[in-house]
């Protein structure tokens, strides 16, 4: 047998051996949040299930109006129009009607006190809107702001897509030390030409070491934990779910509004979440 051959061989063990690590590595963080603790999967049809859903309301007012990003919807509540469960999907709404002193109206889902988080692995599989002006996101917000007022206690962007980008996703995390009034927010972004004509699944994996932002169970975007304090890290507290469609607003209406495309709407498939 050639010497050459052995140096061949011990690459390709090494090769297969960092591979294996790799997918048991990963394997291994799967089945940590392997434990369904809470779901919907919309197989009804109807209003929102009110024992796992509840609405923010209005335009945000008064304490911070258009909801602190100069927004152009009024949230409402248990209106089919604007949330609503058909054919095993929840389809949030957003329709250009005058509403609350606002020129659209909408919805804006929320699981706190009625779902909260503290690590897991959260999935919301997921079909985006269209169009110039609409800003649908998929989020988190601390249920008890144990650290104080925003961005003190912590906001999780699983899933941020404004219209004027079509191809594009973001997640973020904003902390007192990291977010976007101070420019320092800590972003991913990754391109599909599909989010708006196909379903998609968005989620995080979150632990004590960092959050792993996931776009259909891939990692594109990971911020981790950097021990030093609340001010960077104030994600070991509860968190809640919130499943919105706005209209306009300082990103999402930083190109103009198309007012020729309304009414939009995310369809969601399911929601779920391990630990």
């Amino acid at each position: 047998m050639s010497k050459a051959f052995f140096p061949f061989i011990a690459a390709l063990l090494g090769t297969f051996l960092v591979v294996s690590c790799h997918s048991a590595q990963k394997t291994a963080q799967t089945q940590r949040f392997n434990k369904l603790v809470w779901s919907d999967e919309f197989n009804y049809s109807g209003l929102p299930d009110s024992t796992k859903w509840g609405y923010d309301l209005g335009n945000g007012c008064p304490n911070v109006c258009g909801w602190g990003n100069n927004e152009l919807q009024y949230y409402t509540a248990n209106r089919v129009e604007n949330a609503r469960v058909l054919l095993g999907n929840l389809a949030i709404e957003a329709h250009q009607e005058k509403m609350g002193g606002m020129n659209y109206s909408s919805a804006r889902l929320v699981s706190r006190r009625k779902g909260d988080w503290t690590y897991g692995r959260i999935e919301v599989r997921a079909l985006l809107p269209k169009g110039r002006g609409t800003w649908p996101a998929i989020w988190m917000l601390p249920t008890d702001w144990a650290y104080g007022g925003w961005p003190a206690s912590g906001e999780i962007d699983i899933m941020e897509f404004v219209g004027y980008e079509p191809d594009s996703l973001y997640g973020t995390v904003h902390t007192e030390n990291f977010n976007h009034v101070k420019g320092t927010q800590v972003s991913g972004r990754i391109h599909s030409s599909t989010l708006s004509s196909g379903f998609h699944l968005y989620g995080i994996e979150w632990d004590t070491e960092k959050i792993d932002f996931l776009f259909d169970g891939k990692v594109f975007h990971s911020f981790q934990n950097r021990k030093d304090g609340f001010k960077s890290w104030p994600f070991d507290r509860n968190f809640h779910l919130i499943l919105n469609l706005a209209v306009g607003g300082n990103w999402g209406g930083k190109k103009g509004v198309d007012n020729s495309i309304w009414p939009q709407k995310m369809l969601v498939d399911y929601v779920r979440v391990y630990q």
